[in-house]
């Protein structure tokens, strides 16, 4: 995976929350950090960053280029004003967050801006969020697919997402999971609470493994120290067959991200 397989995300996080949270991450060992243009919150990210004393070519921050930004001649001055929020020069990843609206900016369009930003220098690898099959293949017809270095996708133990998965893979394109906690619901289902209890582990810890193990990014939030230091452990912790079988039957295409005029038609 040319992407780190752990990393820290910080949606819905803002202001001296997200300051204390990159801050706190980054102190307990997290180097790669995920942000986006929409989350209005890249100042602060940078802030926290720059505070922190970790050198640059230690981390690994992403960002999400957001839909107003998609047309040629807007993306590569957003992302150039988002290198400024986040006081760096450059970032590791930039993804589009979602595709266009009805397909007001083609495809092509977006992601021609995209690698242009990559050969500027402004990122070091470009990849996607949010798409679907058909989407990713127009994706890599417009750039090719060792261009594309993931699609970012909602993936949890509820919305497994295999056919968008096993299109990726069959491509060499990476997943990053997200909301893999299924906004804390995932916490409380009775058969990741019983896995938990045999390895010992807390139920964030069992989800991340899981995803983990089957070879996805994960990038998980929080603003408690206790959490952000658990969760690093789920890189430890090592489920059995039995155990990934029976999360595996937890599968009912429980979306929960599918905002109304943004959200393309999923698979």
């Amino acid at each position: 995976m040319s992407i780190p397989a752990f990393g820290l995300g910080t949606f819905r996080l803002q202001d001296q929350v997200v300051i204390d949270s990159v801050s706190t991450a980054l102190e307990l060992g997290y180097r790669a950090i995920d942000t986006a243009q929409i989350y209005e919150n890249e100042a602060a990210v940078g802030q926290a960053i720059a505070a922190s004393g970790v050198p640059c070519d230690e981390l690994f921050i992403t960002t999400k280029i957001w839909i107003a930004n998609l047309a040629k001649g807007s993306l590569i001055p957003s992302l150039r004003d988002s290198l400024v929020k986040l006081q760096t020069s450059y970032v590791d990843l930039t993804l589009i967050h979602w595709p266009s609206p009805n397909d007001e900016v083609p495809v092509a369009e977006f992601m021609a801006e995209l690698l242009e930003a990559k050969r500027l220098g402004l990122t070091r690898q470009i990849g996607v969020s949010n798409f679907t099959v058909d989407l990713m293949q127009q994706a890599i017809d417009a750039v090719g697919a060792d261009q594309i270095a993931t699609n970012q996708i909602e993936l949890s133990p509820f919305l497994q997402n295999e056919k968008v998965v096993a299109f990726a893979r069959q491509h060499g394109i990476a997943i990053t999971s997200y909301m893999t906690l299924a906004y804390g619901k995932a916490l409380q289902e009775e058969t990741i609470k019983r896995i938990a209890a045999r390895h010992n582990a807390t139920p964030a810890q069992v989800v991340l493994a899981w995803a983990l193990k089957l070879g996805y990014a994960v990038i998980p939030s929080s603003t408690k120290r206790e959490n952000l230091e658990s969760n690093l452990l789920a890189q430890q912790l090592q489920l059995s067959d039995e155990d990934m079988a029976q999360i595996a039957a937890l599968e009912s295409n429980g979306r929960l991200v599918s905002p109304e005029g943004l959200a393309p038609d999923w698979d």
